[in-house]
């Protein structure tokens, strides 16, 4: 691969570093990247950045950074994170971002794992983790941050300023102008691009290795599919270290070259949302579900008038609006007309306080959605879809074309995907866009990319009559109650979910008699619905406990219940009990994953106890649990909990 005059390399564009530089000659004047900074947007053209990351990847050269190395990534969305990605590619060394709000142990445990020699990290916050770990991690040699302040008395001689890094290696630019495009020339596409470590839902996360040729051909696929351009706009908020994130936010929008934006903070991404308007937006079905809680808070609020209109369109909406996206004829005249007004009343200003009026496209992906969620978003006008995949294929198998859209599939395979049942209903997958390898564990990576090149997904699903995927549940999570009937706890928990004052649920019933699920209530919502009725509380636990807050959950269970009454197949896990747990589920806590996936094994030996309180009979049972704060320290949180029983409803057969 040779270097052209022009400063960038010559040749197919199979590599990051190349698709970059090649957008800084093409493009070079287009906006790449913008981040709110006081208030500020701030843009760098597609020049700007291809001129920080290559001064990026002299200063780390000068560092010491070379071939093969790893390079940790923690912190929030920033732009200099993403560049340091490529960064590190174009040295041919791979990234490995980290969850920025993991506790220093779990960091740790990657940054020992992934022999890191590097680390880039945002701020002070992450430079006291890397402090608090840096004995465990021999490996780790150099701690570079981003953000200076609070930085000024920290003296150890590892421990530098990106700027400072930044400004030697353009020193080492001018001194050696050909030395970068020399090690980006080097580079190959079946090279290991970037290592994004699992969730760890059953066990100890995996660095699963995906090389440049992978990523960029899913970025590929998914920007044909949904004909992306260089002027699409994106707003970058969830974690890098997520497989989403860095097909949108970093492959997709080096294939397509379009804008990434990144928000001020987590506390101002509505607000910066609403500021970009992007076109292209993608969020897990967590965000969503926030979003319609936060709105349902603000109807409840409103006045009768103003909440009588909003009832009465959402149900237009919700008879006609999904049909009318996707163009459907057999919408009456009435209900056009009844919808082009409730557009103007209702669907456009929700639109618009959501920061959704500009969306041509908006994926959901991560777990599955609900479909009495999925159903609201298309009802108002956004062309929201599903996507399925995991780590280890791009997070790109399967994808929603337009107007053919299910509220309960996941969609069609994507261009150049196979996707096939195995006989125990585990959905197999094959194609380019599988992982080279777990990181130094090729007894996993064989267990999971069986002799003909299928990666068994461990999802249990199948395909429809037109050909679109439908995911049960985990393959491992599916199972049957004592009488045989199939249980899907994921499908019955997505529908308790929906409600805006559930935030969380986990459903059991494998091998017995009945269904019994745990809740999380919402402390927005229900705190709000409690203020509004003068109901007083001091905190979740209190308000968790209330009797008119059981009555709340049992009502939104018993409308679940109804509805399952109606489908055949999982009519018989309708649920018998709950309890509302006196604590919120906690990725600090080992409850969750860091993409807030329920570790069910976890959380059925940790509250065993509760388990059996609803299987035995008893009406309440008091349980003390351990709880980490954010500041590392541990504490206790206790308890009577009551036990509620659950209307069911006689399962409705369907007319022959």
């Amino acid at each position: 691969m040779a270097a052209s005059q022009s400063g960038r390399a010559s040749g197919p564009l199979d590599t990051f570093p190349r698709l970059l530089l090649n957008h800084a000659v093409v493009r070079g004047d287009r906006p790449a990247t913008r981040e709110k900074y006081l208030g500020i947007w701030q843009t760098w053209n597609w020049s700007q950045v291809a001129e920080e990351v290559r001064a990026m990847a002299c200063g780390l050269a000068e560092l010491g950074f070379k071939r093969g190395d790893n390079l940790a990534i923690i912190g929030d969305n920033r732009p200099r994170l993403y560049w340091a990605m490529c960064a590190a590619q174009m040295l041919g060394g791979v990234p490995v971002p980290l969850y920025q709000d993991a506790v220093a142990a779990e960091m740790a445990f990657v940054l020992t794992d992934g022999e890191i020699r590097f680390a880039i990290v945002e701020d002070q916050e992450q430079v006291d983790k890397m402090l608090e770990i840096k004995n465990q991690c021999p490996s780790l040699a150099h701690i570079l941050y981003d953000d200076p302040r609070g930085m000024r008395h920290y003296t150890q001689t590892w421990l530098q300023g990106l700027d400072e890094v930044i400004a030697m290696g353009r020193v080492h630019d001018r001194n050696q102008p050909d030395f970068i495009l020399g090690e980006i020339a080097k580079g190959r596409p079946e090279d290991v691009a970037v290592m994004l470590y699992t969730s760890g839902t059953t066990g100890k996360p995996k660095g699963v290795c995906q090389t440049h040729e992978t990523f960029i051909a899913a970025a590929q696929s998914g920007v044909g599919f949904d004909h992306l351009t260089d002027q699409e706009d994106i707003l970058s908020y969830l974690p890098m270290a997520w497989v989403g994130d860095h097909l949108f936010s970093y492959a997709q929008a080096l294939v397509a070259g379009f804008t990434i934006n990144c928000p001020e903070s987590g506390d101002t991404v509505m607000t910066d949302l609403r500021e970009i308007g992007p076109t292209y937006y993608f969020a897990p079905p967590r965000v969503f579900e926030n979003l319609l809680t936060t709105v349902m808070i603000r109807m409840e609020d409103a006045g009768a008038i103003k909440r009588g209109m909003f009832h009465y369109f959402m149900a237009v909406a919700k008879r006609c609006g999904s049909d009318i996206l996707d163009c459907k004829p057999g919408v009456s005249a009435t209900d056009r007309l009844r919808y082009a007004l409730g557009t103007v009343l209702i669907y456009g200003p929700l639109r618009n306080v959501l920061g959704m009026s500009r969306i041509r496209v908006a994926y959901t992906a991560g777990a599955a959605i609900g479909p009495d969620l999925f159903r609201f978003y298309r009802s108002i006008g956004v062309n929201l879809k599903q996507l399925y995949g995991a780590t280890e294929t791009c997070a790109a198998v399967c994808l929603q074309p337009d107007r053919e859209i299910k509220f309960d599939s996941v969609g069609k395979p994507a261009p150049g995907v196979e996707v096939r049942i195995a006989d125990s209903g585990e959905v197999l997958v094959r194609g380019k866009l599988l992982l080279k390898e777990y990181y130094k564990r090729p007894a996993d990576t064989a267990e999971a990319i069986d002799a003909e090149g299928w990666f068994h997904t461990g999802d249990a699903g199948f395909f429809d009559e037109d050909g679109h995927l439908k995911i049960i549940d985990r393959a491992k999570d599916v199972g049957k109650l004592s009488n045989a009937a199939i249980f899907a706890p994921n499908y019955i928990e997505n529908k308790l979910k929906f409600f805006p004052h559930i935030k969380e649920a986990v459903c059991f019933g494998h091998d017995r008699d009945m269904v019994c699920a745990f809740i999380n209530i919402d402390m927005g919502a229900v705190g709000n619905w409690a203020e509004r009725r003068g109901l007083p509380y001091s905190g979740y636990t209190d308000l968790a406990g209330k009797a008119e807050v059981l009555e709340l959950i049992r009502e939104c269970v018993e409308q679940v219940n109804a509805d399952l009454s109606h489908d055949a197949m999982v009519a018989e896990t309708q649920i018998h009990r709950f309890l509302v747990l006196h604590k919120e589920l906690d990725p600090d806590d080992d409850e969750l994953t860091r993409t807030r996936k329920v570790r069910r094994g976890f959380i059925s030996e940790k509250y065993g106890v509760l388990i059996d309180a609803l299987y035995s009979g008893k009406t309440s049972q008091f349980i003390e649990t351990q709880v980490k704060f954010e500041d590392g320290r541990t504490g206790k949180v206790s308890a009577d909990l009551s036990i509620c029983e659950v209307k069911t409803f006689p399962v409705m057969k369907k007319a022959a």
